[in-house]
């Protein structure tokens, strides 16, 4: 057979292949075998810059003393404003807010002024049929990720580089592609909730009114035996969504700290201060037709004199969630055949359940440690299959511990205590390490190998009361004086501006909020900069220190399609101050100051220049100042990609 053809069709489908191969090579800048490289990064969230050379300097992190030594070690930009969900979206896409548009934990749609999570959104069905009190739907439901922008592994997957990407927050539920993911923060438990745990006991529960991050039950002892049961998710099948209910009996032993928890025809064994292992929990929406499954943990605090019981929050279960938690599906199956059920929950430590008192200080460690010896499994399972392309993989426990436990450390916090736990940060360092050590001993000398953080931590010693500080300036008018919730007291017809999410200010603007006032143009203008000026005045009256270091408008710092969804000015607040919690959700409390008494103590939510993370690889970092957004580019062009344009970070090698 000849190589030559006079047929037309024949050349025309020649020249067709030789362009669509022309433009495949042309994606790439000295395309690299996908199949000879391997890329290994370690996301450590909340990994501090300062502590980190503190400990390497003592001698106390043999394996990251080594690495720095081998390679390099830079401070890491992190994101304006330092939070998570905002910070890895960065590292995620390359770009910052402006591009992928998530700005905050907390955003809120201006035409309803309802506050929302900011990573993703659930959407009930369309077409419901409605048949007494049953509400059958005809169309699914759907659960959207809000993170715009493409995906650092979406990228690399076109080009045929395998990829892992496990646990990485702003990630639910997992963007459409063919690298195997398994969600992270960001990710509900069964109630659709951040977390929510639940509480029994015989005490008199009054002093857990109000309780934040979960529920407490008051249970009744007859003749040893306890009945009680453990909320669900709301029933989208009944009318008006009546939350579902496991029910569970408790039997007590009469003379010894010992009960057994009979539930769904499982029965635990627990003496008292002791954790159960995960146990299957099935909520039923239709009797015998539909049910959705959960996973939790039960630890009995206490048998006699009171009853005390701890119910993790009721956690999606990863060998047949209800919600997406990987891609592909199968995968959290799979981890669950290869190491059994584990926390799917997007933040799995309960910090809540230590701040409410629930848990002290050494039964909350027990339960983080719970997570991290899962965790560690799931990065020795991976470690043993990974032979080319790029495997990323997140520890939280970092941050959770650094927010929980820098009262222990810092004798200047107004929660200090003086008492064994100390050490716990340090400690939480020295663990990394040793993860470190596991990775490089099993990735070999040829991979690539990247550890970084996303933002360096700091004290939080002072709450700053936004919102009542715009009412006490005017700039708010409530209609009673209460502390509301969620804005919901606020006379729009007299508020120029009101603060929601942790850093964010936003003008009452006209034509975009729901009752605007404040017109576009010179009056925003005027308004913005008159606001910034007296921010950046604000003297706190206990030591006259400032409370805010820089305010930045949007268009300074963001650049992007979804720069109009920004909050009006980013506020950078001074090291060891923070907005309140009661500011984060649009609340206007009497005073404008409080002390931070509360065991979550160390913080980041503050001016970026004071909280940058860590870069640290076992190659020479060429940029000088290198930015999370930096990363995705760099990762595309290990494997000969070219960056796309909407990225705006740069190699850093």
């Amino acid at each position: 057979m000849g190589l030559v053809s006079s047929n037309p069709r024949v050349w025309v489908g020649l020249f067709l292949l030789v362009a669509i191969f022309q433009s495949s090579c042309a994606s790439r800048t000295g395309a690299v075998d996908p199949g000879k490289k391997k890329i290994m990064v370690l996301g450590i969230d909340g990994m501090d810059p300062k502590i980190l050379g503190r400990l390497v300097n003592e001698g106390k992190l043999p394996n990251f003393e080594k690495l720095i030594a081998e390679g390099d070690f830079k401070p890491l930009q992190t994101s304006m404003p330092p939070q998570s969900p905002v910070a890895w979206s960065n590292f995620i896409t390359g770009m910052n807010p402006g591009g992928h548009g998530i700005f905050d934990f907390i955003h809120r749609d201006p035409k309803t002024m309802e506050a929302y999570f900011s990573t993703a959104r659930t959407e009930e069905p369309s077409r419901v049929l409605s048949l007494g009190d049953w509400r059958i739907p005809l169309s699914g439901g759907q659960v959207h990720l809000l993170r715009r922008g493409r995906a650092f592994w979406e990228i690399l997957r076109e080009h045929g580089v395998p990829v892992t990407v496990f646990r990485i927050p702003a990630n639910f539920p997992p963007v459409k592609t063919k690298a195997r993911q398994l969600s992270g923060m960001g990710t509900p438990d069964v109630q659709g909730t951040y977390g929510t745990f639940s509480y029994f006991t015989e005490e008199p529960i009054g002093r857990y009114e109000g309780l934040s991050g979960g529920e407490a039950f008051a249970v009744q002892r007859i003749n040893q035996r306890i009945e009680a049961r453990i909320p669900g998710p709301p029933n989208t099948f009944r009318k008006d969504h009546p939350r579902t209910y496991a029910d569970f009996t408790v039997l007590i032993d009469s003379e010894n700290p010992v009960a057994k928890i009979q539930i769904q025809d499982q029965q635990i064994l627990l003496k008292e201060k002791s954790w159960s292992d995960w146990v299957k929990v099935r909520f039923d929406v239709i009797p015998l037709l539909q049910s959705v499954e959960g996973i939790c943990r039960f630890y009995l605090k206490e048998v006699h004199p009171q009853f005390k019981l701890y119910v993790s929050p009721v956690n999606l279960d990863p060998s047949a969630p209800a919600l997406p938690i990987s891609s592909p599906e199968a995968y959290s199956e799979e981890l669950c055949e290869a190491i059994g059920l584990f926390y799917t929950q997007g933040i799995p430590e309960d910090t809540k359940a230590l701040s409410a008192a629930i848990l002290d200080d050494g039964e909350f460690l027990q339960q983080t440690r719970l997570v991290f010896e899962e965790e560690v499994k799931m990065l020795d399972y991976e470690l043993a299959r990974f032979q080319s392309g790029v495997l990323f993989f997140y520890f939280g426990r970092v941050d959770q511990l650094g927010h929980m436990f820098w009262r222990t450390m810092d004798e200047r916090h107004p929660a200090h205590e003086t008492q064994a736990y100390s050490k716990v940060i340090e400690q939480t360092y020295r663990e990394m390490d040793s993860v470190l050590g596991r990775v490089r001993k099993r990735i070999g000398n040829q991979a690539t190998l990247l550890v970084l953080s996303d933002h360096g931590f700091a004290p939080f010693y002072r709450a700053f009361h936004l919102n009542s500080w715009l009412r006490m300036n005017g700039y708010v008018s409530l209609l009673d004086f209460s502390e509301g919730s969620m804005l919901n007291n606020v006379d729009w017809a007299n508020t120029r501006a009101y603060g929601l999410g942790f850093n964010g200010l936003y003008v009452n603007l006209k034509g975009r909020e729901r009752q605007g006032i404040v017109e576009p143009g010179k009056e925003r203008e005027s308004l913005l900069a008159e606001l910034t000026t007296k921010l950046l005045n604000l003297k706190d009256p206990n030591n006259g220190e400032p409370v805010v270091t820089k305010v930045y408008r949007a268009e300074e710092i963001y650049s992007g399609p979804f720069l109009k969804e920004a909050p009006d000015l980013i506020i950078g607040y001074n090291s060891s101050y923070r907005a309140s919690w009661e500011t984060t959700l649009g609340k206007f409390p009497r005073e404008l100051f409080r002390d931070n008494n509360e065991k979550w103590s160390g913080d980041h939510l503050i001016l970026a220049d004071f909280v940058p993370g860590i870069l640290i690889s076992n190659r020479k970092i060429q940029s000088q100042s290198p930015a999370l957004f930096d990363l995705a580019p760099t990762l595309l062009a290990e494997y000969g990609i070219a960056r796309e344009s909407s990225m705006v970070g740069a190699n850093v090698f």
